[in-house]
């Protein structure tokens, strides 16, 4: 093969039949005979010769490779892809786990209330449609009081019940809820980058950058989607349980926040089993959008401060800061790293550990790492 064949394929990477026989051949301990056979396979202008050690390729000083697609070739040799094997659980795994522990979780609530119903102070409709409704109601902390247990074995159940319903619903669910926006996101991107739209609708949807919907958008959906939840209470309630039109909005607002005065309550059958869904899915929706706002917050500020931050020019106690290595001059490295600092995007606790992991690659101790640094410390793990 010659040197300029075996660039290419440094380049652009072997293929799956012969990609061990170079591998064998770059990672060959550099004895006389293999250093003279190498001199005898590659003239002086070898491309091999930066990948020698410094006094095996004729004084060259040894500099960085710019072949740097090697790297995941020789990486995946190194490595198989039975790295690869610990992967997190897919999105609907989750979410299929996700429902079928709240499908237990309110089932085995549903039975105590049954075994027990006669101990409840409670406008009865049906057992276990009361049972759904008076887990739904504890577990979003809504509390109507229009279902409240009178003996020591339901309070118990109830204190329970809400206490590890709280933290655990709500963690699984608000899964659930973000993995369905999730999907809505991923599908209004995919949309966008199928349609020819214009680059300024399309800026102002999606951050080209960074992949994902803008954080004003998702506020939007978000309150959008708490509207219309409101919007669908206020239309139950005063069809099927008779509530006139302000009683219907005061009692949907109340509900989805989470306050529960206890004036009005769903006292039918259809609306408790409407209600069962409704109170889940708008509690953690309203939920979901006050997050978002939060987020939008944060990311505001964030945006500021980064702004600022690139607008200043660098004074003399700046310089000092930045000048990790305390040589009197500051690398591009250094100037990034500090101006990441400064936007409070890393903290010393994030560079440290990526420095210690740098030295052990760091063979040599140049403060560079060669692709000979690299397979002589892959070969020893």
């Amino acid at each position: 093969m010659t040197p300029s064949e075996f660039k290419d394929r440094l380049i652009f990477g072997p293929s799956p039949r012969d990609s061990s026989q170079y591998f064998h051949s770059l990672s060959q301990k550099h004895s006389p005979s293999s250093s003279a056979a190498a001199a005898d396979t590659f003239p002086d202008s070898s491309p091999l010769d930066p990948l020698l050690p410094p006094q095996q390729h004729h004084g060259h000083p040894l500099h960085r490779s710019k072949t740097a697609p090697a790297m995941a070739i020789i990486d995946d040799l190194h490595h198989p892809m039975h790295q690869q094997t610990e992967l997190e659980p897919s999105s609907r795994s989750v979410v299929r786990q996700a429902f079928a522990l709240l499908v237990v979780y309110l089932s085995l609530g549903v039975l105590i209330y049954w075994l027990n119903r006669d101990h409840y102070v409670v406008n009865q409709t049906h057992p276990v449609v009361d049972g759904l409704y008076f887990c739904i109601v504890t577990m979003c902390t809504i509390g109507y009081g229009d279902i409240t247990p009178n003996s020591v074995v339901t309070k118990l159940f109830s204190i329970m019940f809400v206490l590890v319903g709280f933290g655990f619903i709500d963690i699984l669910l608000s899964g659930m809820v973000s993995y369905v926006l999730d999907l809505q996101e991923s599908y209004m991107l995919d949309s966008a980058k199928r349609r020819e739209e214009p680059d300024k609708r399309r800026s102002y949807i999606i951050d080209v950058k960074k992949g994902r919907m803008r954080i004003r958008l998702k506020v939007a959906l978000a309150l959008g989607v708490v509207v219309l939840c409101i919007a669908l209470g206020v239309g139950i309630m005063h069809f099927i349980e008779k509530i006139d039109w302000l009683d219907s909005f005061y009692l949907s607002v109340m509900s989805v926040t989470t306050v529960g005065y206890g004036d009005r309550a769903f006292k039918t059958l259809p609306g408790r089993l409407f209600a069962a869904v409704w109170l889940l899915v708008s509690t953690l929706a309203v939920a979901r959008a006050f997050l978002y706002l939060a987020e939008a917050r944060v990311d505001k500020r964030n945006r500021e401060r980064a702004k600022r931050v690139l607008c200043e020019t660098m004074s003399v106690s700046q310089f000092f800061a930045a000048d990790i290595d305390n040589n009197g001059c500051v690398s591009k490295a250094e100037y990034v790293i500090y101006k990441l600092k400064e936007m409070e995007k890393i903290t010393d606790k994030d560079i440290t550990p990526i420095s210690k992991q740098f030295d052990k690659l760091d063979r040599c101790s140049n403060g560079k790492i060669t692709l000979v640094d690299l397979l002589d410390s892959s070969c020893g793990d």
